[in-house]
């Protein structure tokens, strides 16, 4: 058993049961997950620790929703998003780690701002442009590689698309599954990802179960709007966070 203190473990435990909440049903709220694990672990092998119970939260939600994925909206996101990603390296070799939390809660409430004035304007019943549509590839690249932080960005797309409940869900759990699985290569030679941090895995992946049966529920009885303004202002409170 990893030595670890009682408020840890409930700590952990609550982010665990979060992730699989914010893979159901209400994506933004890995953000409170990711500052839990941080709160109780060291901050690199918290990333690496995050990062499997991140997958298995994927597996989970694409059980659910792999049939209700909006194929087109992913598509169109693959070469910006790979560009984002080239460009959040070249950030990394440059910049601090206070700066890249500052940067991408500046991004993210940018992002929020962009997605609500396009939202207002009455043409903004279609989905997002081949111009909109890279604006938020780049964004979701540039800050998964930087602060694993491409959650509130890809939701803002995903909520710019007016996809509905499960259609979004499953597009984000897709994504995110694709995404998610290539960083462990990259996790396992930097040394995040630690015999350690596996037993903790194992120990708290029956708690992101419960969090994604729990989030099922939710997904199932939420209206679309309650949905939406769920989604918008769990992403303000991961923006206002990492600002912080």
């Amino acid at each position: 058993m990893p030595e670890l203190s009682a408020l840890a473990w409930v700590a952990l435990a609550a982010g665990a049961v979060i992730i699989g909440l914010s893979k159901a049903a209400l994506p933004g709220a890995g953000t409170i997950a990711v500052v839990l694990f941080a709160s109780a672990l060291p901050a690199k092998q918290s990333t690496g620790t995050i990062l499997l119970l991140l997958i298995v939260g994927d597996a989970l939600a694409l059980l659910a929703y792999r049939r209700h994925a909006d194929v087109r909206a992913l598509l169109r996101l693959i070469p910006t998003v790979i560009a984002g990603i080239l460009v959040g390296t070249l950030f990394l070799a440059f910049a601090s780690d206070q700066w890249v939390r500052r940067t991408i809660g500046v991004i993210l409430l940018v992002v929020i701002a962009v997605t609500l004035w396009r939202r207002s304007r009455t043409d903004a019943d279609a989905a997002p442009g081949t111009v909109a549509a890279g604006f938020y590839g780049v964004l979701g690249g540039f800050t998964t590689m930087v602060a694993n932080a491409a959650g509130p960005v890809m939701s803002m797309y995903f909520l710019a698309a007016r996809l509905p409940v499960q259609v979004f869900l499953g597009t984000a759990a897709w994504f995110f599954a694709a995404v998610n699985v290539a960083k462990v290569p990259f996790s396992i030679g930097l040394g995040l990802i630690t015999p350690h941090g596996l037993l903790i895995d194992l120990i708290l992946v029956p708690a992101v179960v419960i969090g994604a049966l729990v989030g099922r529920r939710i997904a199932a009885a939420i209206s679309q709007r309650l949905f939406e303004q769920i989604v918008i202002v769990l992403t303000v409170v991961g923006a206002v966070y990492l600002l912080i």
